[in-house]
């Protein structure tokens, strides 16, 4: 997982940042904007969904949703390809770059069936690292989503014999674009001489003098320089196998582009090296490390990025005397996470004798996110409502008994400023709250349909995507009853059993 967090001593933007009212008109970021007092968000007047006075938009629901709510809005996931598509593209003309790029969705940061439908429709390549992702690429292919001109990167613990392995050797015989990416020579040995050919890539670790670039130094994934040269050789060895794709992988995000470059310059010299007297090798493939705006701070400079990488790379090449490669970005965390919000109500307000009060909301923050509790990472929090009130600082929790169940996290710095609102208030004039650029990896961290710590239900969810007339089309997918937390936790296999035996009594000497 490349996960990212703002270390909690970090400042950074995640709100409104005055006591002051938020002007008419103000744009948080690209898709936050305030307009009538209440928070639009990717065009969306999300308070609407609670009203039930108006839809927020043209083929949304009309009648009120339940809080606390979830929201995929699927268009914004095709537009974050197409996005980094420009960036390379604009890159690639300004520097004449002789090679293309081509994006690739690192599917671990969410593998749910609408994320990764849509970035197949919106043009990506696919990278999966287990064996029941290779089922969800065949169901893909079926469905003509992944036609045969996409590539499908395997990254992964593939040893021989295993479950995904042999799930490799099936659907190469159905796409002839599966590149696997090899750990060591073991999986080498089973995938080939099996029948079919394979062009592989080959993972190299970063290591110790990598680490002042943000290295992993302990990692149990790739193989050195050295080991990758001998895999080259003995793939080149190998009957119905090519060497064609070098996978260097950044790891930790990084918010310099410079740091990001410089980190892959090794690997880009490695390439050179081995590119010289092997025609069959073509794609250096970054993965990992790009980083997706879960704050309100600008950060990461995504076209300066391109130049600087098509630059280096050029620069590498040039000195080694190999052509440049084809560049293969691997994007989770970047493609996914602005495009979810995790929507709550403001159910009470207490005091409290250490700090700002606290807004109490009705659902789990540490179980939607996970990461606000495990790293002490930060996402964007803004009222759905009520922006045109005085706001002050205050903390938010979660109704779980656990006392992680907080934002901002335990031992944050950065403020939380949310409009005015006593507790006698609420049921008249009720405050809700939303978390954005929540998108990458926090439901598959929390668990998909699961039951949650303190048995809380599982939220309804709302399924947003562009429609054919110009409007929406949206799915409903019901939040939990009572019964299916039950059945998830197996009280059903009770029922079914009728009364337990009760066991006998101990005898206490």
């Amino acid at each position: 997982m490349d996960s990212t967090h703002a270390p909690p001593s970090v400042a950074c933007r995640i709100a409104w940042q005055s006591p002051a009212p938020v002007p008419e008109g103000y744009r948080f970021n690209a898709f936050l904007e305030a307009s009538g007092g209440r928070l639009q968000a990717h065009g969306l007047d999300l308070a609407a969904f609670f009203d039930g006075s108006r839809s927020p938009a043209a083929g949304l629901p009309d009648d009120a949703m339940p809080s606390p709510l979830e929201i995929a809005f699927l268009p914004n996931i095709r537009a974050q390809v197409a996005a980094m598509d420009r960036c390379f593209r604009c890159a690639i003309d300004r520097v004449g770059y002789p090679a293309p790029f081509h994006f690739a969705f690192a599917s671990k940061a969410n593998t749910a069936e609408e994320i990764v439908r849509s970035t197949l429709t919106g043009g990506a390549h696919h990278e999966m690292s287990s064996d029941v992702d290779v089922e969800i690429a065949r169901r893909m292919i079926r469905a003509g989503l992944l036609p045969k001109d996409r590539m499908v990167l395997a990254n992964g613990f593939k040893g021989p014999g295993s479950a995904y392995a042999r799930n490799l050797l099936a659907l190469r015989r159905e796409h002839r674009r599966l590149i696997p990416i090899l750990e060591d020579s073991a999986e080498l040995g089973f995938l080939a001489g099996r029948g079919v050919d394979f062009d592989f890539g080959i993972r190299l670790k970063r290591t110790q003098r990598d680490a002042g670039a943000g290295a992993d130094r302990d990692s149990r994934f790739g193989v050195d320089a050295g080991e990758l040269e001998r895999l080259a050789f003995e793939i080149d060895r190998t009957p119905g196998a090519r060497f064609v794709l070098l996978h260097a992988m950044f790891g930790a995000p990084s918010d310099s582009e410079e740091q990001f470059v410089e980190a892959l310059e090794p690997a880009l010299d490695l390439f050179a090296r081995l590119a010289d007297d092997r025609a069959h090798l073509r794609f250096f493939d970054f993965g990992g490390g790009v980083p997706g705006r879960t704050t309100l701070d600008d950060g990461f400079d995504y076209d300066r990025f391109a130049r600087l990488l098509l630059e280096k790379t050029l620069a590498v090449c040039a000195r080694r005397g190999t052509r440049p490669p084809a560049l293969i970005g691997e994007f989770g965390r970047y493609t996914v996470s602005e495009h979810a919000a995790h929507l709550f109500g403001v159910i009470a307000v207490k005091a409290n004798e250490s700090g700002p009060p606290w807004y109490l909301v009705d659902g789990s923050i540490m179980t939607s996110f996970p990461d606000t509790w495990a790293l002490g990472e930060h996402f964007i929090c803004l009222p759905l409502n009520h922006l045109d009130r005085p706001f002050h600082r205050v903390r938010l929790g979660g109704i779980t008994c656990d006392r992680d169940d907080v934002y901002p996290p335990r031992g944050s710095v950065v403020p939380l400023f949310l409009p005015r609102v006593a507790a006698a208030e609420l049921d008249e004039t009720p405050l809700y709250v939303g978390f954005f650029s929540v998108g990458a990896y926090q439901e598959m961290l929390g668990g998909v349909r699961g039951s949650k710590h303190c048995v809380l239900p599982e939220a309804t969810e709302l399924l947003i995507d562009d429609g054919e007339d110009g409007g929406f089309v949206c799915d409903v997918v019901p939040g939990h009853t009572t019964e299916d937390v039950l059945h998830n936790l197996g009280y059903g296999r009770t029922a079914r059993a009728g009364a337990p035996r009760t066991a006998a009594p101990v005898a206490l000497v």
